[in-house]
Protein backbone atom coordinates (compact mmCIF):
# COMPACT_ATOMS: atom_id res chain seq x y z
CA UNK A 1 0.00 0.00 0.00
CA UNK A 2 0.73 3.56 -0.37
CA UNK A 3 2.98 4.96 2.43
CA UNK A 4 0.95 7.81 4.02
CA UNK A 5 3.47 9.69 6.22
CA UNK A 6 5.14 10.41 2.32
CA UNK A 7 2.82 10.14 -0.13
CA UNK A 8 -0.24 11.89 -1.71
CA UNK A 9 -3.45 10.26 -1.00
CA UNK A 10 -7.18 11.30 -0.37
CA UNK A 11 -9.43 10.51 2.81
CA UNK A 12 -12.75 10.09 3.21
CA UNK A 13 -14.89 11.54 5.74
CA UNK A 14 -17.75 9.17 6.83
CA UNK A 15 -19.66 12.14 8.76
CA UNK A 16 -20.11 14.09 5.40
CA UNK A 17 -19.17 11.64 2.49
CA UNK A 18 -16.45 14.45 1.51
CA UNK A 19 -13.15 13.55 0.81
CA UNK A 20 -9.72 15.93 1.94
CA UNK A 21 -6.45 15.07 -0.27
CA UNK A 22 -3.46 14.57 2.09
CA UNK A 23 -0.01 15.81 0.37
CA UNK A 24 2.58 14.99 3.38
CA UNK A 25 5.61 15.50 1.41
CA UNK A 26 4.74 19.23 1.44
CA UNK A 27 5.57 19.87 4.71
CA UNK A 28 9.23 20.74 3.66
CA UNK A 29 8.56 23.64 1.28
CA UNK A 30 9.71 26.92 2.82
CA UNK A 31 6.90 29.06 3.41
CA UNK A 32 7.31 33.22 1.70
CA UNK A 33 3.18 33.48 1.99
CA UNK A 34 1.43 36.07 4.09
CA UNK A 35 2.41 36.01 7.61
CA UNK A 36 0.11 37.09 10.10
CA UNK A 37 0.93 39.98 13.03
CA UNK A 38 0.37 38.73 17.06
CA UNK A 39 -0.94 40.24 19.05
CA UNK A 40 0.20 39.29 23.12
CA UNK A 41 -1.48 42.38 25.04
CA UNK A 42 -2.63 41.41 28.28
CA UNK A 43 -6.33 41.72 28.56
CA UNK A 44 -7.34 43.71 31.58
CA UNK A 45 -10.13 41.55 34.37
CA UNK A 46 -12.47 44.58 33.62
CA UNK A 47 -12.70 46.46 30.57
CA UNK A 48 -14.87 49.68 30.90
CA UNK A 49 -14.96 49.72 26.75
CA UNK A 50 -15.73 45.86 26.28
CA UNK A 51 -19.81 45.62 25.45
CA UNK A 52 -19.86 41.89 27.20
CA UNK A 53 -18.30 42.74 30.33
CA UNK A 54 -20.90 43.33 33.66
CA UNK A 55 -22.62 46.40 34.25
CA UNK A 56 -21.47 48.20 30.78
CA UNK A 57 -24.13 49.23 27.89
CA UNK A 58 -23.78 46.88 24.65
CA UNK A 59 -23.48 47.94 21.46
CA UNK A 60 -27.65 47.92 20.90
CA UNK A 61 -28.30 50.24 24.30
CA UNK A 62 -28.93 47.58 26.83
CA UNK A 63 -26.71 47.71 29.64
CA UNK A 64 -25.33 44.37 31.24
CA UNK A 65 -26.37 43.25 35.06
CA UNK A 66 -23.53 43.19 37.13
CA UNK A 67 -23.38 39.34 36.63
CA UNK A 68 -21.08 37.05 38.79
CA UNK A 69 -21.15 33.48 36.78
CA UNK A 70 -22.27 32.86 33.35
CA UNK A 71 -24.93 35.69 31.35
CA UNK A 72 -27.23 34.95 28.60
CA UNK A 73 -29.11 37.50 26.93
CA UNK A 74 -30.61 37.85 23.16
CA UNK A 75 -28.07 39.03 20.49
CA UNK A 76 -28.55 42.56 20.18
CA UNK A 77 -27.64 42.02 15.91
CA UNK A 78 -29.43 38.82 15.63
CA UNK A 79 -28.54 36.95 12.00
CA UNK A 80 -31.77 35.36 12.96
CA UNK A 81 -35.06 36.99 14.45
CA UNK A 82 -37.93 34.78 15.32
CA UNK A 83 -40.76 36.96 14.26
CA UNK A 84 -39.18 35.98 10.52
CA UNK A 85 -42.34 35.21 7.84
CA UNK A 86 -41.35 31.35 6.84
CA UNK A 87 -43.10 32.28 3.04
CA UNK A 88 -41.44 29.89 0.54
CA UNK A 89 -40.54 31.49 -3.38
CA UNK A 90 -39.76 29.15 -6.02
CA UNK A 91 -39.67 29.97 -9.57
CA UNK A 92 -39.61 27.32 -11.97
CA UNK A 93 -37.10 25.61 -8.91
CA UNK A 94 -33.84 27.58 -10.04
CA UNK A 95 -34.76 30.64 -8.30
CA UNK A 96 -35.57 29.26 -4.99
CA UNK A 97 -35.86 30.91 -1.30
CA UNK A 98 -37.79 30.49 1.83
CA UNK A 99 -37.76 33.10 4.97
CA UNK A 100 -35.69 31.03 7.82
CA UNK A 101 -37.17 32.24 11.78
CA UNK A 102 -34.21 31.60 14.09
CA UNK A 103 -33.13 32.95 17.55
CA UNK A 104 -29.74 34.35 18.53
CA UNK A 105 -28.15 34.36 21.72
CA UNK A 106 -24.72 35.12 23.24
CA UNK A 107 -23.10 33.54 26.46
CA UNK A 108 -20.88 34.94 28.44
CA UNK A 109 -18.65 32.47 30.44
CA UNK A 110 -17.31 34.53 33.10
CA UNK A 111 -17.62 38.19 34.57
CA UNK A 112 -13.36 38.38 33.77
CA UNK A 113 -12.91 39.76 30.94
CA UNK A 114 -9.23 38.40 30.60
CA UNK A 115 -10.35 34.61 31.22
CA UNK A 116 -10.04 31.98 28.49
CA UNK A 117 -11.50 28.25 28.73
CA UNK A 118 -8.32 27.15 29.19
CA UNK A 119 -7.69 29.36 32.50
CA UNK A 120 -10.99 28.78 34.20
CA UNK A 121 -11.45 27.25 37.34
CA UNK A 122 -13.03 23.50 36.70
CA UNK A 123 -16.14 24.71 38.67
CA UNK A 124 -16.51 27.96 36.66
CA UNK A 125 -16.44 25.83 33.11
CA UNK A 126 -18.95 23.11 34.56
CA UNK A 127 -21.20 25.65 34.80
CA UNK A 128 -20.92 26.79 31.34
CA UNK A 129 -21.59 23.36 30.78
CA UNK A 130 -24.74 23.33 32.43
CA UNK A 131 -25.46 26.42 30.88
CA UNK A 132 -25.19 25.12 27.46
CA UNK A 133 -27.37 22.06 28.78
CA UNK A 134 -29.76 24.22 29.96
CA UNK A 135 -30.13 26.91 26.82
CA UNK A 136 -30.51 23.68 24.28
CA UNK A 137 -33.34 22.14 26.48
CA UNK A 138 -34.85 25.76 26.74
CA UNK A 139 -34.37 26.71 22.80
CA UNK A 140 -35.14 23.09 21.57
CA UNK A 141 -38.29 22.60 23.46
CA UNK A 142 -39.93 25.54 21.24
CA UNK A 143 -41.74 24.47 18.22
CA UNK A 144 -40.26 26.83 15.31
CA UNK A 145 -36.93 25.49 16.59
CA UNK A 146 -35.44 22.20 15.06
CA UNK A 147 -31.93 22.95 15.48
CA UNK A 148 -29.74 24.44 18.23
CA UNK A 149 -26.39 25.23 16.97
CA UNK A 150 -24.07 26.34 19.76
CA UNK A 151 -20.52 27.55 18.94
CA UNK A 152 -17.30 29.64 19.97
CA UNK A 153 -15.38 31.70 17.36
CA UNK A 154 -12.18 32.87 19.43
CA UNK A 155 -9.28 35.35 18.48
CA UNK A 156 -9.79 38.61 15.52
CA UNK A 157 -8.01 35.61 13.16
CA UNK A 158 -11.63 33.63 13.60
CA UNK A 159 -13.53 36.99 12.96
CA UNK A 160 -14.50 37.73 16.81
CA UNK A 161 -14.72 41.30 17.71
CA UNK A 162 -14.68 41.16 21.47
CA UNK A 163 -12.02 39.41 23.60
CA UNK A 164 -14.17 38.67 26.45
CA UNK A 165 -15.16 34.34 26.68
CA UNK A 166 -18.31 33.98 25.45
CA UNK A 167 -20.03 31.88 22.82
CA UNK A 168 -23.21 32.55 20.52
CA UNK A 169 -26.40 30.11 20.04
CA UNK A 170 -28.08 30.16 16.77
CA UNK A 171 -30.80 28.01 16.70
CA UNK A 172 -32.68 27.67 13.34
CA UNK A 173 -36.01 25.92 11.78
CA UNK A 174 -34.36 24.30 9.21
CA UNK A 175 -30.87 21.66 9.52
CA UNK A 176 -27.94 23.54 8.81
CA UNK A 177 -26.09 21.80 5.69
CA UNK A 178 -23.19 20.75 7.88
CA UNK A 179 -25.33 18.92 10.33
CA UNK A 180 -27.75 17.76 7.80
CA UNK A 181 -24.81 15.90 5.74
CA UNK A 182 -23.73 14.13 9.27
CA UNK A 183 -27.47 12.89 9.81
CA UNK A 184 -27.91 11.58 6.72
CA UNK A 185 -24.20 9.60 7.36
CA UNK A 186 -25.27 8.65 11.21
CA UNK A 187 -28.48 7.14 10.00
CA UNK A 188 -27.10 5.06 7.28
CA UNK A 189 -24.58 3.61 8.89
CA UNK A 190 -27.18 2.52 11.69
CA UNK A 191 -29.73 1.44 9.27
CA UNK A 192 -26.51 -0.56 7.69
CA UNK A 193 -25.08 -1.94 10.60
CA UNK A 194 -27.25 -1.58 13.24
CA UNK A 195 -24.52 0.59 15.32
CA UNK A 196 -23.60 3.97 16.03
CA UNK A 197 -20.69 5.41 13.42
CA UNK A 198 -19.35 7.54 15.85
CA UNK A 199 -19.24 4.57 18.66
CA UNK A 200 -17.16 2.76 16.33
CA UNK A 201 -15.02 5.27 15.21
CA UNK A 202 -14.20 6.38 19.02
CA UNK A 203 -13.37 2.78 19.54
CA UNK A 204 -10.92 2.47 16.96
CA UNK A 205 -9.28 5.52 17.77
CA UNK A 206 -8.88 4.19 21.60
CA UNK A 207 -7.31 1.38 19.93
CA UNK A 208 -5.29 2.81 17.71
CA UNK A 209 -3.75 6.31 19.68
CA UNK A 210 -1.93 7.29 16.98
CA UNK A 211 -4.25 10.65 16.57
CA UNK A 212 -5.35 10.25 20.10
CA UNK A 213 -4.85 13.77 21.82
CA UNK A 214 -6.59 13.43 25.34
CA UNK A 215 -8.53 12.00 27.37
CA UNK A 216 -10.36 11.34 30.35
CA UNK A 217 -13.11 9.18 31.74
CA UNK A 218 -16.01 9.89 29.89
CA UNK A 219 -14.24 11.84 26.77
CA UNK A 220 -11.89 11.64 24.03
CA UNK A 221 -10.17 13.71 21.65
CA UNK A 222 -8.65 13.12 18.81
CA UNK A 223 -7.17 14.36 15.31
CA UNK A 224 -9.65 13.28 12.99
CA UNK A 225 -8.66 10.79 9.92
CA UNK A 226 -10.15 12.80 7.39
CA UNK A 227 -9.23 16.22 9.05
CA UNK A 228 -8.64 19.54 7.17
CA UNK A 229 -7.61 22.26 9.12
CA UNK A 230 -3.88 21.63 10.32
CA UNK A 231 -4.63 21.34 14.43
CA UNK A 232 -8.27 20.39 13.65
CA UNK A 233 -9.88 18.51 16.33
CA UNK A 234 -12.81 16.24 17.67
CA UNK A 235 -14.39 15.23 20.64
CA UNK A 236 -16.37 12.39 21.66
CA UNK A 237 -17.89 11.25 24.62
CA UNK A 238 -17.86 7.68 24.92
CA UNK A 239 -21.08 6.78 25.91
CA UNK A 240 -23.94 6.78 23.02
CA UNK A 241 -25.59 10.12 23.82
CA UNK A 242 -27.41 12.63 21.58
CA UNK A 243 -27.34 15.77 22.68
CA UNK A 244 -25.61 17.42 25.52
CA UNK A 245 -28.75 17.58 28.55
CA UNK A 246 -28.10 13.88 28.04
CA UNK A 247 -25.15 14.18 30.09
CA UNK A 248 -24.88 12.98 33.56
CA UNK A 249 -23.56 14.90 36.41
CA UNK A 250 -19.79 13.07 35.70
CA UNK A 251 -19.97 13.67 31.71
CA UNK A 252 -20.40 17.00 32.12
CA UNK A 253 -17.58 17.54 34.36
CA UNK A 254 -15.78 15.80 32.23
CA UNK A 255 -16.35 17.54 29.19
CA UNK A 256 -15.42 20.72 31.55
CA UNK A 257 -11.90 19.19 31.87
CA UNK A 258 -11.42 17.78 28.18
CA UNK A 259 -12.24 21.01 27.11
CA UNK A 260 -9.64 23.03 29.21
CA UNK A 261 -6.98 20.73 28.76
CA UNK A 262 -7.35 20.79 25.03
CA UNK A 263 -7.36 24.46 24.63
CA UNK A 264 -4.25 24.33 27.08
CA UNK A 265 -2.80 22.58 25.00
CA UNK A 266 -3.51 24.45 21.66
CA UNK A 267 -1.97 27.69 23.92
CA UNK A 268 1.07 25.75 24.13
CA UNK A 269 1.38 24.42 20.86
CA UNK A 270 2.77 28.17 19.82
CA UNK A 271 2.90 30.24 23.25
CA UNK A 272 -0.21 32.70 22.21
CA UNK A 273 -3.90 32.78 22.26
CA UNK A 274 -4.72 29.91 20.14
CA UNK A 275 -7.35 31.13 17.50
CA UNK A 276 -10.56 28.49 16.62
CA UNK A 277 -13.89 27.90 15.51
CA UNK A 278 -15.63 25.21 17.90
CA UNK A 279 -18.93 23.87 17.84
CA UNK A 280 -21.26 21.10 18.98
CA UNK A 281 -23.22 18.87 16.93
CA UNK A 282 -25.47 17.15 18.45
CA UNK A 283 -29.45 15.98 17.65
CA UNK A 284 -31.94 17.77 16.22
CA UNK A 285 -34.74 19.12 18.31
CA UNK A 286 -37.71 18.45 15.60
CA UNK A 287 -39.55 16.62 18.22
CA UNK A 288 -38.17 13.03 16.41
CA UNK A 289 -36.40 10.71 18.00
CA UNK A 290 -32.83 10.53 16.91
CA UNK A 291 -31.04 7.23 18.21
CA UNK A 292 -28.42 7.89 15.23
CA UNK A 293 -27.09 10.78 16.57
CA UNK A 294 -23.95 11.12 18.42
CA UNK A 295 -22.97 14.04 19.83
CA UNK A 296 -19.49 15.53 19.31
CA UNK A 297 -17.46 19.28 19.10
CA UNK A 298 -15.35 20.19 15.93
CA UNK A 299 -12.28 22.48 16.77
CA UNK A 300 -10.94 24.28 13.32
CA UNK A 301 -8.35 26.01 14.28
CA UNK A 302 -6.38 27.89 10.97
CA UNK A 303 -2.84 28.27 12.55
CA UNK A 304 -0.12 26.23 9.82
CA UNK A 305 2.92 25.69 11.26
CA UNK A 306 3.28 28.84 13.49
CA UNK A 307 1.65 31.69 15.05
CA UNK A 308 2.26 33.77 12.32
CA UNK A 309 1.43 31.56 9.72
CA UNK A 310 -2.84 30.22 8.87
CA UNK A 311 -4.22 28.23 6.66
CA UNK A 312 -6.72 29.51 3.66
CA UNK A 313 -9.22 27.84 1.70
CA UNK A 314 -8.21 28.98 -1.27
CA UNK A 315 -7.53 28.24 -4.79
CA UNK A 316 -7.47 23.91 -5.27
CA UNK A 317 -9.49 23.59 -2.19
CA UNK A 318 -11.81 26.51 -3.05
CA UNK A 319 -12.83 25.03 -6.42
CA UNK A 320 -11.72 21.09 -6.35
CA UNK A 321 -10.91 19.23 -2.63
CA UNK A 322 -9.89 20.34 0.66
CA UNK A 323 -6.42 19.93 0.91
CA UNK A 324 -3.45 19.27 3.84
CA UNK A 325 0.09 18.85 4.14
CA UNK A 326 0.40 18.14 7.57
CA UNK A 327 -0.64 14.59 8.50
CA UNK A 328 -3.33 13.97 11.11
CA UNK A 329 -1.18 11.66 13.05
CA UNK A 330 1.32 14.41 12.72
CA UNK A 331 -0.47 16.99 14.23
CA UNK A 332 -1.71 14.93 16.86
CA UNK A 333 1.35 13.37 17.75
CA UNK A 334 2.98 17.41 18.17
CA UNK A 335 -0.80 18.32 20.16
CA UNK A 336 0.18 15.77 22.77
CA UNK A 337 3.97 16.76 23.15
CA UNK A 338 2.72 20.13 24.62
Amino acid sequence: MFDWKQDPHRRLNPLTGEWVLVSPHRTQRPWQGQVEETDHTAQPEYDPSCYLCPGNERAGGARNPRYTSTFVFDNDFAALRPDTPPDRFDEEGLLVAQGEPGICRVVCFSPKHDLTIAHMEPGDLRHVVDTWAGQYRELGARESIRYVQIFENRGAMMGCSNAHPHCQIWCNSHLPNEVAKEQAAQLAWREARARCLICDYAALEAGRRERLVDENASWMAVVPFWAVWPFETMVMPRRHIGAIDGLDDAERNGLADILKRLTARYDRLFAVPFPYSMGFHQSPTDGETHPEWHMHLHFHPPLLRSATVRKFLVGYELLATPQRDLTPEAAAERLRAV
